[in-house]
């Protein structure tokens, strides 16, 4: 029988002022004044329905994604967190995240957030270089992202994250060197450092940024902002997240270990244990908001229900647990699975470059090689 692992909650605001035109997240320029009343019951109702699936167990975490839920007032989240708590049991000391954009007019008054329970950000910056921030079409400054971090900081936040992107047009070493630099005279407790991709269905797929590093500057990119990190005292556990000592995001820790996460909201994605019947289930909530709040009380919010089996489980454990430099250990692999050991290791053996992990009878681990040929490794089990 599964044992069902660490749960945590994903809540989902599909709203932001404009799209971002590398963005393929489900989100939506805001054309109308924002109701947050309504799409605040969406959400309770769309939780009470899931309840079941969760009966008993605890929530150790919450990730408020978007869009951007900081156009949500501290006032309609402290009413949502009251809610949240009346329904699901959540640890006295449970990481709770926001995501905040630094423009003016995209969030509230943090001291607020904070005491509605937030007690961790995360600031979607991407560039500290004002022609990078026009050509990404961000509406935001650079002036405008320090003080906004200031003023978390002043409001009482000492746990936050900050994004940052590289392989950005025109950008060199000495360019993506100096955006990092000063990302953390901001002093950050954890940095997302990832290259611009360009994602299909997105405006950029449509039309590419012209000077686009090519691939090797960008790979000298990202072993650059390795470096510098290290340098200063930031430790990558994770393909683009660095984090200071104890400071790693626990809700994103746990989907890389393949734990449970309940999804509400427009688009929500959710994988959950079901201990009863040994299976576990993924499941997608309508992604357009007008038609997620029309079904929001209905079975009709659910677009799709899949149930992971042989056939797929290696392949959805390892996109997790490759995106981390830590091993996984077999006995981990089987109790979130059901499966036994063989039904990857043989296809390590036959065809993995040998190079690319270390493995033995207790646990799997890539080599600082195959940790960035993750992407080929997962090829083989599609």
């Amino acid at each position: 029988m599964l044992i069902p692992p660490k749960l945590s909650l994903y809540i989902h605001f599909p709203w932001c002022v404009s799209k971002c035109p590398y963005c393929d997240f489900n989100s939506h320029a805001l054309k109308d004044p924002l109701n947050e009343k309504q799409y605040n019951q969406a959400l309770i109702q769309d939780l009470q329905q899931d309840l079941p699936n969760v009966w008993g167990r605890t929530v150790n975490t919450i990730f408020m994604g978007g869009g951007t839920p900081s156009l949500f007032s501290a006032n309609a989240m402290q009413q949502l967190m009251q809610q949240v708590r009346a329904l699901l049991p959540l640890r006295p000391d449970a990481e709770v995240t926001m995501e905040v954009n630094p423009g003016s007019n995209e969030f509230d008054d943090f001291s607020g957030y904070l005491n509605a329970g937030i007690n961790r950000l995360s600031f979607g910056i991407q560039s500290l270089d004002d022609q990078q921030l026009q050509t990404l079409k961000r509406i935001h400054t650079s002036d405008q992202s320090i003080d906004a971090v200031r003023q978390a900081k002043k409001s009482g936040y000492n746990n936050y994250n900050l994004d940052m992107m590289f392989g950005l047009p025109n950008q060199n070493m000495a360019a993506a060197k100096d955006d990092l630099m000063r990302l953390i005279e901001l002093e950050p407790t954890h940095i997302s450092y990832y290259q611009l991709t360009i994602e299909a269905n997105t405006l950029f797929a449509v039309k590419t940024p012209k000077n686009l590093p090519d691939l090797e500057l960008q790979h000298d990119m990202f072993l650059q902002g390795q470096d510098i990190l290290s340098a200063h005292g930031y430790e990558q556990y994770e393909v683009s997240a660095y984090a200071k000592p104890n400071k790693q995001s626990e809700h994103n820790m746990n989907y890389w270990q393949f734990g449970d996460y309940l999804g509400i909201g427009a688009g929500a994605h959710s994988k959950i244990t079901l201990g009863h019947n040994n299976q576990i289930q993924r499941q997608t909530k309508q992604k357009h908001p007008q038609s997620y709040l029309k079904n929001a009380e209905t079975n009709q919010r659910v677009v799709e229900t899949r149930v992971l089996d042989e056939s797929t489980l290696p392949f959805e454990f390892l996109l997790n647990a490759l995106r981390l430099k830590q091993a996984f250990s077999w006995d981990k692999y089987q109790a979130t699975t059901g499966l036994p050991a063989t039904s990857i290791k043989q296809t390590f053996n036959d065809h993995i470059p040998q190079e690319w992990y270390q493995m033995d009878d207790k646990q799997l681990q890539l080599t600082p090689q195959g940790f960035l040929m993750s992407d080929e490794i997962l090829k083989n089990f599609i």
